[in-house]
C-alpha cells in the first residue's frame, strides 16, 4: 500500500495544532494555580433560604427537604481550570486525530517510528489523566504537572524525532507491531501519569513535613497523590507485562531468540523489575509514602531512558525501528 504524503502532511498539521492547545490549556491551568490560596477543603453546603409560614421572612436552613442546595458561586481560579479542562480535552482529539490520519496515510498502526510512539505514549498520559479527572474532578489542579512533560515530549517529538510519514523497515511489517508496541504505548502513557503524580506526592509530603517549597501547598493531599500514582501503576503493571513477553515473542519469530538481552530488552526488563518492586513496596506498610513513591519515580526515569537514550544513543538490534 502507498504512503498519502498530503494525508500525513495534514496529520502533522493536527500535530501541531494539539501541541498549541496544550500549550494554551497549561497556562490557563498555571493561572488557576496561581490564584489558589491553599489546597481547597471539601465543599460545603451553602444555607438554603426557606420559607417558614405563608408572607413571612426566610431563615437559613440545611435541613432534609428544604430543596436542593444553592450552587455557590465559581471561583475566579475555577473558571480558568475549566476552560483549561475543556482546551485539554479540545488537544486530545486533535491530537489522536492525527494518530488516526498518520495511520491512515501509512496504511499501518501509527507508531512505526519515535515521533509517532512519542505521540501515542503522550495521547494516552493525556487521556489517562482525563479519565480520572471525570472520576476526581478536584484534582484538576494537577492540569499544568500533566500538561508540563507532555508538552516538552511532543515539542521533542515534533522537533528532533520527527519524521515523515513512510512506510516501516521490513522487520516491523508484522501483526505483532499491532499487538506489542500498542501495549508499550499504553503502558508507557499510563506510567507517565502516575511517575508526574509520585513527583508531586514527594513534592507535597516535603511540604508537610518542613515547610519548604510553599507552592506545593496548592496541591492535593499528599495520600490522594499517592493513592492516584498507585491505582496508575497498578493498571500499567500488567500492561507493560504483557509488552515484555509478546515482544520476546516477536523477537523470537524475527531473530529466532525469544531474548538476547539487546540494551532495550535489558532496560525494558529494569523497568518491569523496579515497578514490581513499588507495588511490593506500596502494598508492604514499612515501605509505603516517600520510600514506594521514590521507587516509582526510579521507575519513571528508566521509562525515560529506555525511550530516548537506548533508541537515540546505544546501538542494537532495536536501534533501527526507533519504536518501543
Amino acid at each position: 500500500m502507498g504512503v498519502d504524503a498530503p494525508l500525513g502532511d495534514f496529520g502533522d498539521v493536527l500535530y501541531y495544532s494539539a501541541l498549541a492547545v496544550y500549550i494554551l490549556a497549561m497556562v490557563l491551568h498555571a493561572v488557576e494555580h496561581g490564584l489558589l490560596r491553599r489546597a481547597e477543603p471539601a465543599a460545603v453546603e451553602a444555607p438554603v433560604p426557606a420559607a417558614v409560614g405563608a408572607g413571612s421572612d426566610t431563615i437559613p436552613t440545611t435541613g432534609a427537604g428544604s430543596g436542593p442546595p444553592a450552587r455557590a458561586p465559581r471561583s475566579s481560579s475555577e473558571r480558568f481550570g475549566r476552560m483549561g479542562v475543556s482546551l485539554t480535552v479540545l488537544g486530545f482529539a486533535l491530537h489522536a486525530a492525527m494518530l488516526i490520519v498518520r495511520g491512515v496515510a501509512a496504511g499501518r498502526a501509527p507508531w512505526g517510528n519515535m515521533y509517532e510512539f512519542t505521540a501515542a505514549v503522550c495521547l494516552v498520559g493525556v487521556g489517562a489523566w482525563l479519565v480520572v479527572l471525570y472520576r476526581r474532578p478536584e484534582l484538576r489542579r494537577l492540569g499544568v504537572f500533566v500538561l508540563l512533560p507532555v508538552i516538552l515530549l511532543m515539542f521533542l517529538g515534533g522537533t528532533v524525532l520527527y519524521t515523515q510519514t513512510a512506510p516501516v523497515v521490513p522487520a516491523l511489517r508484522s501483526y505483532w507491531l499491532a499487538i506489542h508496541v500498542t501495549a508499550a504505548v499504553i503502558s508507557s502513557g499510563i506510567l507517565l501519569f502516575a511517575g508526574v503524580a509520585s513527583v508531586l506526592y514527594l513534592l507535597r509530603s516535603a511540604y508537610d513535613s518542613s515547610g519548604r517549597m510553599a507552592w506545593t501547598a496548592k496541591l492535593p493531599a499528599a495520600a490522594v497523590l499517592d493513592r492516584v500514582a498507585y491505582r496508575a501503576t497498578a493498571v500499567a503493571f500488567p500492561i507493560w507485562t504483557f509488552a515484555v513477553i509478546t515482544g520476546a515473542i516477536w523477537a523470537e519469530a524475527a531473530w529466532g531468540r525469544y531474548w538476547g538481552w539487546d540494551p532495550k530488552e535489558t532496560t525494558a526488563f529494569i523497568a518491569w523489575v523496579v515497578y514490581a518492586c513499588y507495588l511490593h513496596a506500596r502494598s508492604t506498610a514499612g515501605w509505603r509514602g516517600r520510600r514506594a513513591a521514590t521507587i516509582n519515580v526510579v521507575g519513571f526515569a528508566v521509562m525515560v531512558f529506555n525511550l530516548f537514550f537506548v533508541n537515540l544513543v546505544v546501538t542494537g538490534l532495536h536501534s533501527y525501528a526507533g519504536v518501543g
